[in-house]
């Protein structure tokens, strides 16, 4: 690195007057242009000031940041998955919401999930909520296995490791035996994926999409607006979505010396909430060039009653963010418990004061987020760091979790509502990516969900002021530049 900046020193001090005023120019013509770029995207005074102060700061390199990582292009995407979802929805009768006997507990939530996604909340639905590596992994590959008509499946990360490898010969094999495979994978997520297994899946007649592959030549230039999403269909039958991606740390078959292990949530759905699923994957499959897919009809509720839950999927092509819009809600509405699990904390104002305005309120708000030690994204980590103190004096109690790296994001409210899904309260989560949860209402469930929070609680170290005063002062500036920068993570 010392070299290249020698070889540029010198390369510059060798340039006329004329050159140097020319070069000027031409630094001051392109980041006059992604600072007028960022003023113009609107994503916020904090994003865009963020933007413009590293425009400024770094010359050339901000700029060359800003139009590969912030993506100017974002109406001309959320424009284009509009129109693929209206193709799929022209055909469907959706936004029906259920019968008023359906609307128990959080009902005021789950009419805003309907508002703001359309897709109808649905009762008789049997969940199970997956914990464990290992196990999660089986069960997914058991309902692969057990499939008859279609796999579907949907991920943001699927990675060249033996889960990922492991995983697309499964696909491969029930491709070659007649089942519908269809797999959409996030371009810059599984950028590593396996070319020869994505061959073989298709020679064995299934179908294969990247989203938002990166083209020049098609102004997809920039890394933002990716498919966090994670979810599997099986038949119309049996679902799968929460946090997991595909690979080794997710499913615990990592045992390298010095690796991470990560600790997740995940859930399995049965019952007429799969369909909201299968319309999802449907629309984001359109929206990748893969055409219309005729969505499977939704299966019998299940014969006790079952648990009602809306299925909220979310992106920037949506006018108020789904994910951001049902967590605000959910914590604003707490009267009084609020259990939040995160692995990246870098929450918009909005978020932040319904936190600290529910623990004023004397709501119990925790927040489990992982050790800085573990976290498997430093600069996210530290950013998060710096929001402790505000969140601490308001009343907000902060546990970071050690054993592993926690990659769960789960909420639930008064041990009644609950979310399970692939959002992080981060600016990137509510605001650039497309993501999807499963938000669940009744006791059962959010009771189970609540007693998972509690048990990694053991596993947690609780940070108070305390520990904050004894930061040292590297901390304290990685913690400030990193705050800086969090609109931009």
């Amino acid at each position: 690195m010392s070299d290249w900046i020698a070889n540029a020193w010198s390369t510059l001090s060798a340039l006329t007057p004329t050159q140097k005023a020319t070069a000027t120019i031409a630094v001051f013509g392109v980041d006059a242009w992604a600072v007028a770029r960022a003023v113009a995207r609107g994503h916020g005074v904090q994003g865009t000031l963020a933007w413009i102060f590293a425009i400024l700061a770094f010359p050339v390199f901000g700029a060359a940041s800003f139009f590969l990582f912030a993506s100017p292009s974002v109406k001309r995407v959320a424009l284009k998955k509009r129109r693929a979802a209206a193709q799929v929805r022209r055909s469907l009768r959706v936004g029906v919401p259920a019968g008023e006997s359906e609307l128990e507990a959080g009902d005021s939530l789950v009419d805003l999930a309907v508002a703001l996604t359309g897709l109808a909340p649905t009762a008789g639905n049997h969940l199970e909520l997956l914990t464990e590596d290992a196990p999660t992994f089986d069960r997914i590959s058991a309902a692969i296995m057990g499939a008859r008509r279609f796999v579907w499946a949907e991920y943001y990360i699927i990675r060249n490791d033996e889960t990922g490898r492991r995983f697309l010969a499964l696909l491969h094999e029930r491709a070659k035996e007649g089942v519908e495979v269809r797999l959409l994978f996030d371009a810059l997520g599984s950028m590593a994926i396996n070319a020869r297994f994505l061959r073989a899946i298709a020679e064995a007649g299934g179908q294969t999409r990247a989203f938002q592959p990166m083209n020049p030549l098609r102004r997809r230039v920039a890394v933002h607006l990716r498919n966090h999403r994670k979810l599997i269909v099986v038949d119309g039958a049996v679902g799968f979505t929460g946090g997991m991606n595909v690979g080794d740390e997710y499913s615990g078959r990592r045992r390298r010396r010095g690796a991470q292990t990560f600790r997740d949530s995940h859930l399995e759905l049965r019952g007429p909430a799969v369909r909201s699923l299968a319309q999802t994957f449907v629309e984001d499959w359109a929206f990748a060039g893969g055409g219309t897919l005729p969505v499977p009809r939704a299966p019998e509720p299940a014969a006790s009653s079952g648990s009602l839950v809306a299925i909220v999927p979310s992106g920037p092509d949506q006018e108020h963010n789904a994910s951001a819009m049902v967590h605000f809600a959910g914590i604003a509405s707490a009267r009084r418990r609020v259990y939040l699990t995160s692995p990246y904390f870098i929450p918009d104002e909005s978020t932040l004061s319904a936190l600290v305005s529910a623990a004023l309120r004397r709501v119990d708000v925790r927040i489990l987020l992982p050790a800085r030690a573990r976290s498997d994204v430093k600069l996210a980590a530290f950013a998060a760091l710096s929001y402790y103190g505000k969140l601490l004096r308001g009343g907000v109690r902060i546990y970071e979790f050690e054993p592993a790296m926690l990659h769960a994001k789960t909420l639930v409210v008064d041990g009644q509502v609950a979310v399970v899904g692939s959002a992080n309260v981060d600016i990137r989560s509510f605001r650039l990516n497309f993501e999807i949860g499963a938000l669940v209402t009744g006791p059962e469930f959010a009771g189970k969900l609540e007693r998972r929070f509690v048990r990694d609680l053991a596993s947690a170290r609780e940070v108070t002021l305390d520990d904050l005063a004894r930061m040292s002062r590297f901390t304290r500036v990685c913690s400030t530049l990193a705050r800086l920068l969090s609109p931009i993570l």
